[in-house]
């Protein structure tokens, strides 16, 4: 790993998250919401790889130290966050990118899975974040108010996932679109849920998340530039 844990203001207090700079020590700031599982290494990762490509990536620890190993350890730890302290934290990130390099004046938010619908969250909660991208976002308990969105979404999803995809994502699109805002939705044949991490699963899941995350940069930059 290439980044470093620091710790940033939020609820009146602190909170925790991985921080992942370029070599130039500055560019486009993104906030990177972990899945269901906690803030492991495959996002701190992603984090890296963003860092890679040019941008200063926080990604918020929003279990606070804990970490699933199987899914219904999982399932619950998502259905017991505090969605008001999660919008003070997606708030606390977005500034803390900004006393950490980022540059311009609205930040991005990309998640996946939990993440993803927490992304979209963080975009209707923070005024200073002004894109998202959603891959594959579920949360029951997250209900996004698509009106005070900044900026422009991307959400990408496969055919193969029923938790989230275009049965799930579509009305969200169209709730976006209804909210007078700008939305794109890619939708890939064969992909399952989670197609990023779980990339080498199948041809179609390797090729979905090659394709998603050329877009999300292509989305990201082309929106805090």
């Amino acid at each position: 790993m290439s980044g470093q844990m620091i710790q940033f203001s939020a609820n009146g207090g602190t909170a925790n998250g991985y921080l992942s700079k370029p070599a130039t020590g500055s560019g486009p700031g993104v906030i990177v919401v972990q899945e269901f599982w906690g803030l492991n290494d495959h996002v701190k990762e992603l984090a890296d790889k963003l860092a890679g490509e040019g941008f200063v990536a926080l990604a918020p620890d929003l279990y606070h130290g804990s970490m699933a190993k199987e899914p219904n350890e999982a399932f619950k730890m998502l259905m017991a966050l505090n969605i008001e302290q999660v919008a003070q934290e997606m708030r606390g990130a977005a500034k803390a990118l900004k006393a950490n390099g980022a540059t311009g004046a609205r930040v991005g938010a990309i998640g996946f899975c939990m993440g993803g619908q927490l992304a979209l969250y963080a975009g209707t909660v923070s005024e200073d974040v002004g894109v998202v991208v959603d891959f594959y976002g579920i949360h029951p308990n997250a209900k996004p108010d698509y009106s005070k969105l900044q900026g422009p979404v991307l959400i990408l999803c496969g055919t193969k996932d029923e938790m989230s995809g275009p049965q799930v994502s579509g009305p969200i699109e169209e709730a976006i679109k209804g909210a007078g805002k700008q939305v794109e939705m890619v939708v890939y044949e064969g992909a399952t849920h989670a197609f990023v991490r779980e990339a080498e699963a199948s041809a179609e899941n390797k090729a979905a998340a090659q394709d998603g995350w050329s877009r999300m940069l292509r989305h990201l930059r082309a929106n805090l530039s």
